[in-house]
This record gives structure tokens, sequence and C-alpha cells, in this order.
């Protein structure tokens, strides 16, 4: 019975222990924060003390008004935290140079480039940074590259839901090139895309019409239209190039689309943080103005296909293709989608026995949407609310899930019922084409792997307090677009980039408004192109990143060397960004309308491609 009471006794009073939560690594001269939960209603105030070899470092006084605090320790080394007033206060961190955290991201896109070989380079960007994590312990950092790293990247419920997504997409691909429905689509596509031309502006117009996710948008244009570039002689780089530059940008500015929540949510969690009464879903539309890049890369798109002029590295890959009818360089692995077993029934080709799994994936994730959305409303308890409402209480995750599956088993049905493959050939071709994606799916875990490396690192801690000093307020749009590109290049990821600066560039504006008298509610000019660099800049740095997963899903989608997609694509998206820069950020934040800016832009965009880009047909002899 004592024993009883006594560990009754225990289990309440560790209820309420009071505990501190703090990073357990941190950057030299880079703040981070030190919080107190269950703070003890006993106490006026804590004191914590910053220990290092038993010497004080710093003192932070915590109160019932300030259970959280931002430390900055410009030494680097093992520290111990304690208090005075509570003995079970305590715990580690240590602190190591910031450069320290650019090392791993840099090291795996060099490496990349050098090697070509993705895989290698993500593994010894991800184990340099664990070397770093743990202590510069070699052993112990490849033992938790395998055991933890890995394993909490695979584990994390929306990695998990991509993965499924993309295998199922590659079982679907599968079977609908096994039953002929590929083949039907591209014999009904070829009789609009006669020419190269017709080809390009095809895949441009596909990329536009599926803009409600990046990651369908990338793998249903890059499948789909791939027996079609091929046959019109398009390189693999430019049907990578024209998947990847209409996925993203589309996604991010249309107003229904997988993003549409996730931007919403961290631009109201910025305005929480400041206090401020501005309307969070007003504002995501004023940005959307200034989106220039997103608005530019998919003009950039078109600009390319319809005047068939290239530059850099994509005119000597589309040279090749016209005139060799080399579509990849001798280094590019075909996938098994590409075996001639796969496509044995073109005498049967039927368009619809594509085209309607194809569908069933855009619709059925639509309905999706609608469903989650609905769910997670009434949940909630909210009664009233519109489409808005719903796309962005909505889970594209699950959406994109079941209408993978619903597209699997519909296009089974379809196969196996008009007798054109027999169920064991049906599930043939669908395991066929889940293996053709599985090498995309373990890139992917090894750029997640990368990204959660980055993020314990601080490395986008460090990029932006060495680039965020006091600033003129009318620089902060270009200056943010600036390091969300950076950032996400070297992450490669957009959303990790835009959910770790978001927080911090809108309490930066505002602070920087208050001191140079300028107010957002009357004039939200500075704070839109703010937020709208942070949005555009995390996808130009994710275009132009070779650890990027959506780069990654192009190359895979196209069947297109990776690098040679990076090489190919990078001229390009940098032209892109540069122009967007000067006559978008700058421009606005100075006052010229977006209305002019845009045009703008598209004219200098026009300028470039005809006075730098070369015909391609001019070196076909």
């Amino acid at each position: 019975m004592n024993k009883t009471f006594l560990t009754f006794f225990i289990l309440l009073l560790s209820v309420n222990a009071q505990t501190l939560d703090f990073p357990s690594i941190n950057l030299n001269d880079v703040p981070f924060k030190i919080t107190i939960k269950n703070y003890p209603d006993s106490l006026k105030s804590v004191s914590v003390n910053i220990l290092q070899n038993e010497k004080n470092i710093q003192s932070i006084l915590f109160d019932k008004s300030s259970l959280e605090k931002e430390v900055t320790v410009n030494l680097n080394g093992n520290f111990q935290i304690s208090s005075n007033e509570i003995k079970n206060l305590n715990g580690e961190f240590r602190v190591i140079p910031g450069w320290l955290s650019i090392i791993p991201p840099l090291l795996a896109i060099l490496l990349a480039l050098l090697l070509r070989q993705v895989i290698v380079a993500l593994t010894a960007g991800i184990v340099i940074g664990a070397f770093f994590i743990y202590d510069f312990n070699f052993f112990i950092a490849l033992l938790r590259f395998v055991d933890t790293i890995m394993i909490d990247t695979l584990v994390n419920r929306e990695n998990s839901m991509i993965i499924v997504f993309t295998l199922l997409f590659g079982g679907v691909i599968g079977i609908i090139s096994k039953n002929g429905g590929t083949v039907g689509i591209s014999n009904l596509v070829t009789k609009l895309a006669k020419t190269a031309k017709s080809g390009m502006l095809s895949s441009w117009l596909m990329g536009l019409f599926i803009f409600f996710d990046d990651y369908a948008n990338t793998l249903i244009i890059g499948n789909m239209m791939r027996p079609i570039t091929d046959r019109l002689r398009i390189s693999r780089e430019k049907l990578a190039y024209l998947v990847d530059s209409t996925s993203a940008p589309v996604a991010s500015i249309f107003i229904i689309s997988s993003w549409i929540g996730f931007e919403l949510g961290l631009i109201a969690t910025g305005l929480r943080s400041v206090n401020s009464d501005i309307n969070s879903y007003e504002l995501l539309l004023q940005t959307i103005p200034y989106r220039f890049y997103p608005i530019a890369a998919l003009f950039f798109v078109f600009l390319v296909a319809y005047t068939q002029r290239d530059f850099g590295p994509m005119y000597k890959a589309e040279v090749r293709a016209r005139t060799t009818g080399k579509l990849f360089d001798n280094k590019s692995v075909e996938s098994n989608l590409d075996d001639d077993s796969l496509f044995n029934n073109s005498d049967k080709a039927k368009w619809y026995n594509g085209a309607v799994p194809i569908l069933v994936i855009l619709f059925g994730t639509i309905a999706g949407l609608i469903y989650t959305g609905i769910l997670n409303l009434t949940n909630k308890g909210i009664t009233d609310f519109g489409l808005r409402e719903i796309i962005i209480n909505s889970d594209s995750f699950l959406a994109l899930m079941w209408a993978g599956f619903a597209a699997s088993v519909t296009a089974v049905i379809m196969s196996v019922g008009q007798k054109i493959l027999s169920l064991n050939e049906a599930i043939n071709a669908w395991t066929k084409g889940v293996q053709s994606m599985l090498f995309a799916c373990i890139i992917l875990a090894f750029a997640w792997a990368i990204s959660d490396v980055t993020e314990i690192l601080k490395t986008a801690d460090y990029l932006i307090s060495i680039l965020s000093d006091s600033l003129d307020p009318r620089l902060l749009p270009v200056l943010v677009f600036l390091v969300c590109a950076a950032v996400s290049f070297s992450t490669g990821t957009s959303w990790g980039t835009m959910a770790i600066v978001m927080p911090i560039v809108i309490p930066l504006s505002f602070k920087m408004a208050e001191l140079h008298g300028l107010n957002f509610s009357i004039d939200p000019t500075i704070l839109a192109g703010v937020v709208s660099s942070v949005l555009a800049g995390s996808v130009f740095g994710d275009h132009c990143s070779p650890i990027a997963d959506t780069t990654i899903l192009s190359s895979m989608a196209s069947h297109c060397n990776h690098i040679d997609h990076v090489k190919t694509q990078l001229p390009y998206a940098i032209v892109v960004g540069v122009v967007c820069m000067i006559l978008g950020d700058l421009a606005t934040a100075y006052g010229l309308p977006t209305y002019i800016a845009i045009p703008l832009i598209f004219f200098a965009l026009y300028l470039i491609i005809r006075f730098f880009g070369k015909k391609v047909s001019e070196a076909v002899v």
C-alpha cells in the first residue's frame, strides 16, 4: 500500500515538473530560444544559468509573464544549464561555429555536380551533418545515419504518403503503358502536336491545367508527354525543364491548390506574432501579383516553346536530339517503363485506357481535397464555410494517396475488363511501374533526410543571421528573395524554407517599418513584397537545387539524367530570377506598380531569348 501511494505521489509530482525546452545543437552568435514549461506559481522569478566547465557564462531571468527567452552564445563547445531556485531544472547543449551548418548541403550539391551520383552526394552530406550533430564522432554519425536520421525520415507521415502516392502513380503508368493507353494518348495528342513547337506548347498547357498539386503535375506531365516529345525529337532535358518549370510555379500562385493552406497558415502565424489586424487571406491575395518569379518562369517556358530558341547547355541538348535522335546523353539510365515489352499492345491502343486513370487522379485529388476539407471543418464545429475554407483545411497528401489507389484499381479493371490484359499481366505491369519509381523514392528519402539535418544544424538561421542586418525596408523584398533562394537551394525544400523564414521576416518587416515610419495597413506594398519574396524565392532556389524533391521528380518522370536536368535548367532559372529581382522586387519596392512591372519583365525576357537564344531548327541540316 505504501509503495503504491509513493509511486502515485511521484507520478503526481512529475506531471507538473518544471522542464526546460531548448535545442540540443546551436550555432555561435546565432539566437536560439529557451522556454520554461509548467512554471511554478510559488516563485516570482527563476534564474537560469548557462555554464561551461562549471563557469557561469550567462544568466537568464524568467517570470510568469516571460516564459520564453531568446539567447545568444558566442562561444563554442558543450554547455550546461541549471537553476538556483529549481534543482531539477537542468540540461545540456552544444554550440558549434555557424559556418559548419552550411557544409552538409554545399558538400551534397558539389558532389552531385562533380560525381553525377545524387545518392552518393546526399549520403555524404547527411553523414557529415551527422558528424557535426553527434559530437564529431564519425562512427556514431554512421550509426545514427542508418538507425535514426533515415528512419525518422521514413516514418514521417507526410513523407510516407508522398512515397505511397509516387509508387501508386508508377503502378498506374505501368498498366496504361502495357495496355496501350499511353500509345493511344500519344497518337491522339500527336495529331495536334505534329511539330516540336506544338509538342512543347502542349506540355506547357497541360502543366497549367494541372494546377492543384506540384507532385501530381510533375508525375502526370512527365510520364504522359514523354512518348510524344520523344517522337518529336525533343530532348529529355527540355521535357524535364518544361515539367519542372510549370509544376511548383502553377501550384504556388493558384488560389486552389495544395499550397494555399500551407502558405496561409505561415502568413497568419507571422501576423499573429506582431499582433497585426491585417487579414491573412487578403494579404495572401495581395502577394500574388508580387510573385514575379513563378509568373515569369511560366511565361519564359512559353517563350522558349513558342520561339524554339535556346541558349547554353539546353541549346546543345536540343541540337543533339534533333540532329542525332539521341534524346539523352550516354550517361543517362533508362527506366523499366521504356522496355519494349511494356508496349506490346500498340495494336489495341485506345486513348481512354490511359486518359481515364489519369483523370481519376485529377478529379479524385480534387474530390479528396474537398472531402478532407469539409471533414476537418466539421470536426472543428464549423458549419458556415466556402470553397476557400474547404481547400485551406484539406489534406492534400491523403487526397493524392486516395486518388492514386483509385486510379490503380481503375486501370486494372479497364485492362482486364476489355481483355487487353489478364489479371496476372495487369498486376505484373503495375509491379513494374512501381519498381520504376523506386529509385525516385530512394532519392526523395535522402533529400528529406538532408533537409532534416540542415534543420537540426539551423542552416537557415545562420544564413538569415548573416544577411539580415538593418537595411532600407525597400531593399527587404529583394534581400528576402536572395535569402530564401540560398536556403531553398541549400536545403532542397521550398516548403521547409517558407516555414523557417516566414515567421522571421514578417516581424522583421514590421520592426523595420516602425523604424522608418511606414504603415502596412495603409500601404502594404513592402509587406506584400516581402511575403511574396519568401514564396517566390523558395520556389526559385528549389528550381536551381539538385537536391530538391521536385527537381528530382521532374528528372525521374521525364527519364532524364538528373544532373543534366539541373545543368540545363539552371541558366534559365537564373536569368528569370535576376530579371525578376531587378524589374520586380526592386522596382515595385521603389514605387513601380505591378501592372507595369510584370509587362516589363515579360518584355525583358523576350529580348533575352530573342537576342541570346538560337533557333534550334537552324542547326538542323
